[in-house]
């Protein structure tokens, strides 16, 4: 699942002056807010909802749920929420643990003996804590090529045999590296705890009591399609509906398919230290946890753009955290093939607010300038202009990233007369937890293809040296790839290594972490 930096105004890093406001938007101004920027940026559709002092106070729908139905988006639509549904899972976690099922400081292996890392002391050391923080030691994203593009045959125990083999980036429990694969092993934890998949469990402990009663922990729940948002590109100036992203294993990491609606229940349950229902007289989770949750465990650089005068900055469980203007703020994104999300709760003034997305606009640009402008208004700041820098920006940040690409295809487009022997590349190679692929010759062409992966399956094109560009059959994210091979001394190709053309490759496709060796011509 994507990962949208927790505050996108870094580059904003200058000196700022402030202006007072007297009171929040009004209802017809944050709709011309939302249009302006629906204006700005290619987005299908949008849902919007602003919690404050225990009240729905602002809950709209806008354009779409599909350019291919026209049916307006409304604010029961379902939009799959993606990485916001780590907070679910954390959740999940404090309710076992206010049951006495489970402690926070419980060791993974105790519960999933086949649990395994990269060396023998985390193995032993690695507890449940450590599984929702991003700390333990691996790079950004790895091992998300297992699941990324979906479509997929990895199991629970290929996740589960992966985590050995991969090389750690920073010492365990030192360093914050966003990471996916490790809320599934939670989700399992969840399983063998308490009996129930992780799909149940957010369904009958978390959905049902508050109150979301139109939302989903699995695609494949959602009976009725009729007011569910599809997945949109618009990385070619046109948008393009996308196929539905299927969950494998679990939708720990980010399965969800919820409303704004419904996630101003979930918002209000937190606003509220887990207190919900009529005066609020039923607990879903004790205070005790939810300090936990809004706890700093991994230490992340503060954002010094003075507009905010930020302190501290870092990941508790399943959420974002950090301060602004002398309050705290607690906040998520989510991001899938065509679908983004934002989630942003300040406890210190009982606001909270969600917006849901269909559309892949470049960085979350249209969900991080409307937030920003929205969370503006309630801290008394004055209107930045965020939709205007967002779009130049992002403009300018896709400009380069096409210019890479398009000098890549054009060195292929030169370079395509040159003879090659493509046959001392073609052989099956082996990465340790990936598995095979293999590199064969398709009518007199260099192909690539996953046995694992059946979408990244595609031509290699001679780029220079003993480099080749591949343009995948997949193209519902931009993830083409270089394919890097190593020669031994009689010219034959003994290895592989990988990574993104673009720039701006999602960090899933951590085709750089990848080690594929040759197994078998």
């Amino acid at each position: 699942m994507k990962l949208y930096s927790k505050s996108l105004i870094l580059f904003f890093l200058l000196s700022l002056s402030f202006k007072s406001v007297s009171a929040q938007y009004s209802e017809k101004q944050i709709d011309s807010i939302v249009n302006y920027a629906l204006s700005k940026f290619n987005v299908a559709g949008t849902a919007i909802a602003i919690v404050k002092d225990g009240e729905t106070v602002y809950q709209k729908g806008f354009g779409v749920t599909s350019v291919k139905s026209n049916i307006p988006v409304n604010v029961n639509t379902n939009f799959a929420i993606a990485s916001n549904s780590k907070a679910f899972t954390t959740t999940a976690l404090s309710l076992l643990v206010d049951e006495g099922k489970l402690k926070w400081t419980d060791k993974v292996k105790d519960y999933i003996p086949e649990f395994k890392m990269y060396n023998p002391y985390v193995t032993e050391n690695f507890n449940i804590e450590d599984l929702l923080t991003h700390r333990s030691g691996l790079g950004l994203g790895i091992g998300d090529l297992m699941f990324f593009p979906d479509g997929s045959h990895f199991t629970l125990d290929d996740l589960l045999a992966s985590f050995q083999y991969f090389e750690p980036v920073s010492a365990f429990r030192t360093k914050f590296d966003y990471d996916n694969l490790l809320y599934i092993i939670a989700g399992e934890v969840i399983a063998r705890v308490s009996g129930m998949t992780w799909e149940d469990f957010i369904a009958t402990r978390i959905f049902k009591p508050i109150g979301m009663n139109q939302s989903y922990a699995s695609l494949d729940n959602i009976d009725d399609k009729s007011n569910l948002a599809s997945p949109h590109d618009s990385n070619s100036g046109t948008l393009k509906v996308l196929p539905d992203f299927k969950e494998m294993i679990n939708g720990a990491a980010g399965g969800i398919y919820s409303n704004v609606n419904d996630l101003t229940q979930w918002l209000k349950v937190h606003l509220n230290h887990g207190k919900y229902g009529d005066s609020l007289q039923n607990e879903l989770f004790s205070v005790k946890q939810q300090d936990n949750m809004w706890k700093l465990h991994t230490i992340m650089e503060t954002n010094k753009n003075p507009r905010y005068n930020s302190h501290f900055s870092g990941y508790g469980l399943g959420w974002f955290l950090s301060d602004v203007k002398g309050n705290m703020k607690v906040d998520h994104t989510g991001g899938l093939p065509g679908m983004l999300s934002l989630t942003v709760m300040i406890p210190d003034i009982n606001l909270g607010f969600v917006i849901l997305t269909n559309t892949s606009d470049d960085g979350g640009a249209f969900f991080s300038s409307v937030g920003n402008t929205i969370l503006d208004s309630y801290l008394g700041l004055d209107d930045f202009g965020w939709i205007d820098k967002y779009a130049d920006y992002f403009n300018k940040r896709k400009e380069n990233g096409d210019k890479v690409t398009e000098a890549v295809w054009e060195t292929v487009s030169n370079n395509s007369k040159i003879k090659v022997d493509l046959k001392k590349y073609t052989g099956i190679y082996k990465d340790d937890w990936f598995g095979e692929i293999e590199v064969f010759l398709k009518e007199k062409k260099l192909w690539f293809k996953s046995e694992k992966s059946p979408k990244l399956n595609g031509e290699m094109f001679f780029y220079k040296a003993n480099t080749f560009a591949i343009k995948w059959e997949y193209q519902d994210m931009n993830a083409d790839a270089f394919a890097m091979f190593f020669l031994d001394e009689e010219g034959k190709a003994q290895e592989i290594k990988m990574k993104g053309i673009s720039p701006n490759i999602d960090f899933s496709f951590d085709f750089h972490d990848l080690d594929l060796k040759r197994v078998e011509e």
